[in-house]
Parts: structure tokens; C-alpha cells; sequence
């Protein structure tokens, strides 16, 4: 599984009514975005939620409370302060865009398409507008238009590494290894600092079975962004096909610990238990992975193997 690649996202620093000491919506406000710089995302929800009782119509302080909650992935808490916002100003284009996202991770595409596509009428000259399209047509696996999609954003900005790297993961589905790496070259020498084009690059060489390659780019994609669940999934199951078995379910361990329905990770904790011969609980985790995603790569070869332990 691709994550979908994080948008920079900035929070609104609007002051314009904070010029009177007097206004105590603004001061919760700055108040809350203060609290968010320090990472106190608990105090900067509550100082945001202060502020909407003031102006339960405050769409900066929405818009901020729905970032957080995106973040402590309580989408649908997120998503209900983005529709606030939407019922105040449908044509809010930041708001529509983060709804789109948080349905999108909520599972809800056919939500999450329908925001982008509306992105699109208001801003069809914004890249963005085209991205989210492209990521949601990604999650519903229609390549093919997700990859035109990515191609109208760069149409707008050649240089765009999210547009790039997410074209080259389109590419990867489509086992288009050789195009796909080219941009990822590409990609690199405009902002070597992406960590999901090295994670690709790994997933490229492990399907063209260079295992300690696949290591190797993923290493590096875990020394940009450390923080990523997904990489160390990946590098679980790198390291369990280069024999170390027990680094690699540690990894996968702390993957799923981030993200407990990431199918590819519970996958491959089903492959580690084939490996390990145990057929019960490998059966188990494959079959669960089988009845929601039957056309994952590897799962119908470990679940023929784990059969006949």
C-alpha cells in the first residue's frame, strides 16, 4: 500500500480581528495556534472550541480545530468541522480540500470524490484540485484516471514532487518499473529531501526481487521521515526475505501499532507466521486480508503455501 503523500498544510494566522484586546474569539484563537506550535494538540483544541462557542460561524478557528483532529486521526470529528465550514462558504476551496483528504482516509471515496471533483469547477487551475482527484482515484484503483489526473496537475507545475511521485507510483501499479523510476530520478534532484520516492524506489527494486536493494532505498526514506508507519511495514518485509524474520515482524509490529487496518501490514504479519510454519495464525491473518483485498500482491501465494504447512 502507497500512503497517500501529506500535503503541506499551513494553519490560517488570520489577526485581522485580533487588533482589540476585547476580542476574545481571535485571542482563543492565536491562543490555540500557539498551543499547536508546541504540539499540544489537546489545549489547542479546547482554546479553538472556545472560540466557536463565541462564533460558532468562526471558520478560521473550524478550519484549524478540523487540522488537529485530521491529525489525531479523528476524521470524523474533522470531517464535521470542515462541513461547518462548507455550509457557511461551499465554495471554501482550503476547507473542501481537507474534507476531501479526511474522507478519503476515512474510507468514504465516493465522498472524497465527489469534494475533489468539486475542487476541480471552483479551482481548475490549482494543482491541488487535480491531486486530490488523482489520490482518490488511486484508492479507488482506477489507475487510469488517476493517472491523468496527476499528469492535468503537472500540466500546471512540472515540478511538483508530490505530482511526480505520485505519478511514478501509478506507474508502479501499472508494473511500469523503468518509467517509474525515471521520475523518480527526476523527483530527487528537484527535492532529495521526499522521503516517498525512496519508499517507492524500494518497492521497486523488492518486485524486481533485489531484496537488499529494497532495503537499502527504504533505509534511506526511514532517515528523511522516521516517523512513517508504512516504511517500516516495508522494511519488515524486506528484512523477513533477507532471513531476518524477527526484525521484520518488529517492524510490521510497530507499523500496525500506527495504523492497525493497514491490510498490507496485517499481510504480512500473516506471511511471517508461513514463514515461521505456523499455520493457524497464518492462515488466519490471510484469510482476514483475502476477504477485503483478494488481489493483493503475494496473498494468494502465501495462502496456497500456509494451506500445505
Amino acid at each position: 500500500m502507497i500512503k497517500r503523500l501529506d500535503v503541506i498544510i499551513f494553519l490560517f494566522l488570520f489577526v485581522l480581528g485580533c487588533a482589540s484586546p476585547e476580542d476574545k474569539k481571535g485571542r482563543f484563537l492565536l491562543k490555540g495556534n500557539e498551543k499547536l506550535k508546541e504540539n499540544d494538540t489537546k489545549s489547542a483544541i479546547d482554546f479553538y472550541t472556545e472560540a466557536i462557542k463565541i462564533d460558532p460561524d468562526f471558520i478560521d478557528a473550524l478550519y484549524n480545530r478540523g487540522l488537529v483532529y485530521q491529525r489525531l486521526f479523528r476524521l470524523d470529528d474533522a470531517i464535521a468541522d470542515y462541513g461547518r465550514i462548507l455550509a457557511i462558504n461551499p465554495r471554501q476551496s482550503e476547507a473542501l480540500f481537507q474534507r476531501g483528504l479526511t474522507l478519503m482516509d476515512n474510507g468514504e471515496y465516493y465522498k472524497a470524490l465527489a469534494d475533489a471533483n468539486e475542487l476541480v469547477k471552483i479551482k481548475p487551475d490549482n494543482w491541488q484540485s487535480h491531486f486530490l482527484q488523482g489520490l482518490v482515484y488511486e484508492q479507488m484503483k482506477n489507475h487510469e484516471e488517476a493517472l491523468s489526473s496527476f499528469e492535468r496537475g503537472l500540466e500546471l507545475q512540472p515540478e511538483n514532487t508530490d505530482l511526480l511521485v505520485n505519478k511514478a507510483t501509478i506507474l508502479y501499479y501499472l508494473k511500469q518499473y523503468e518509467e517509474s523510476t525515471e521520475i523518480l530520478e527526476k523527483a530527487e534532484k528537484i527535492n532529495p529531501s521526499e522521503a516517498n520516492l525512496y519508499n517507492l524506489r524500494s518497492m521497486i527494486a523488492f518486485d524486481e526481487k533485489k531484496y537488499q536493494e529494497a532495503l537499502e532505498w527504504v533505509e534511506k526514506a526511514l532517515e528523511v521521515n522516521p516517523r512513517e508507519p508504512y516504511y517500516y511495514n516495508n522494511r519488515g518485509l524486506y528484512r523477513m526475505f533477507l532471513g531476518n524474520l524477527e526484525g521484520g515482524i518488529e517492524d510490521i509490529n510497530y507499523s500496525l501499532k500506527q495504523d492497525s487496518k493497514n491490510l498490507v501490514a496485517l499481510r504480512n504479519k500473516g506471511i511471517y507466521y508461513t514463514k515461521k510454519g505456523q499455520k493457524e495464525m497464518a492462515l488466519s491473518y490471510l484469510n482476514d486480508v483475502y476477504a477485503k483485498d483478494p488481489d493483493m500482491d503475494l496473498l494468494q501465494e502465501y495462502l496456497a503455501i500456509a494451506q500445505t504447512l
